[in-house]
């Protein structure tokens, strides 16, 4: 068995993830309502289905 923490494409989808938070958060309601909800939840989902079992 693996431990997920050790694949690096899981930790690049992590910093990806982070990235697109730190960029979005500081965007202005409209822009933030439009395309940054749905922005954040597709970069989180990466990771997301990376860990997701088979």
């Amino acid at each position: 068995m693996y431990n997920i923490t050790e694949l690096d494409v899981y930790n690049m989808a992590l910093e990806f993830s982070n990235l697109i938070w730190e960029i979005c958060v500081k965007w202005e309601s409209f822009a933030k309502n439009t395309i940054g909800y749905q922005l954040v939840r597709s970069a989180d989902s990466i990771s997301a289905n990376i860990a997701s079992p088979v």
